[in-house]
């Protein structure tokens, strides 16, 4: 009876071992995914780094530590209250970008980067918003975070992290503050919008003015451009009469020059005055007679006819 309850507590004493050593087994084994890495140590001190993919870890002796992520991280910075130089109170928070490069300095050269990290970022925000006006710090917002990446990259390189960006999320300032700069921006918009009103009125007039000028400047070459037609035309119009004058007076004179010329013009003139005499006469108030009407020559003399 003794040799059977022997027999199966070294059973359940076997069994028990076997377990705890197909679990240490399968717990040695371990797939390390993408972008991450596992350090192992032995027997309480470190050993080796594993990467990505499959590895198998001596049970009892061999443990993973510590699993640092290799991936870009993003952290926020809690927001906190500052003071800028001109005594004012301000609420600030950001957020950090950062990366593990070095895992064995991540597990081994901090207790908590990422804790260190946001305890240095609000300390380093505090210390160079201090040392600003509160205009100053809305301007100067890269500035802070440059400063802020310098002093964090310097700590962060003893971790094993890099810090790749810190960025300010919301700098606010008290509501009475607050509402003074919206009153200013206000009346800075306002002013803006009056010059802006008063430049386009004044723009404005000088085209119209403008437009006037030229309006005037074109009627008045307008009008001079037809003055000068109008006299060129006078002027041709008289140079036509000089020229068709001169040329029947020519005419005429060729005519009286020819054979019976003078005849023909002694009959026109004496037509002429006779026709002069009937008109004459055709007023009742007054009676013209001829002094002589058989001698024609002495007529045509007398009344300037003579040819």
């Amino acid at each position: 009876m003794n040799i059977t309850v022997d027999l199966l507590f070294l059973t359940v004493v076997v069994g028990v071992i076997f377990l705890y050593l197909l679990a240490a087994l399968l717990h040695s084994i371990r797939l390390v995914p993408a972008r991450e890495e596992f350090i192992v140590e032995r027997l309480g001190k470190y050993c080796k780094t594993l990467e990505a993919g499959f590895h198998l870890l001596i049970p009892l002796l061999e443990k993973v530590a510590y699993i640092q992520n290799l991936k870009e991280r993003t952290i926020d910075v809690p927001s906190q209250e500052c003071f800028t130089k001109d005594e004012i109170q301000i609420v600030v928070d950001g957020v950090i970008y950062l990366q593990v490069y070095d895992t064995v300095k991540a597990s081994y050269g901090i207790t908590d980067y990422a804790f260190a990290a946001i305890q240095l970022a609000q300390t380093t925000t505090r210390s160079i918003i201090g040392t600003l006006d509160l205009d100053n710090t809305f301007e100067e917002r890269e500035a802070i975070s440059g400063k802020v990446i310098e002093v964090l990259d310097e700590a962060a390189s003893k971790w094993g992290v890099k810090v790749l960006r810190f960025e300010i999320k919301n700098l606010c300032p008290p509501d009475s503050v607050r509402k003074s700069m919206e009153k200013l921006v206000t009346a800075e918009r306002d002013r803006r919008a009056i010059l802006e009103k008063a430049f386009g009125e004044r723009q404005s007039r000088i085209n119209t003015s403008e437009g006037k000028r030229m309006k005037m400047v074109n009627m008045s070459e307008g009008e001079k451009q037809k003055r000068i037609n109008e006299a060129a035309g006078r002027a041709e119009e008289i140079l036509a009469i000089g020229r068709a004058t001169a040329d029947s007076i020519k005419k005429i004179a060729a005519a009286i020059n020819e054979k019976g010329g003078k005849s023909a013009v002694r009959l026109e003139l004496g037509q002429k005055y006779f026709q002069k005499i009937a008109k004459l006469a055709n007023n009742k108030s007054r009676v013209i007679l001829p002094s002589d009407l058989t001698n024609m020559n002495e007529v045509l003399k007398t009344l300037g006819l003579d040819v």
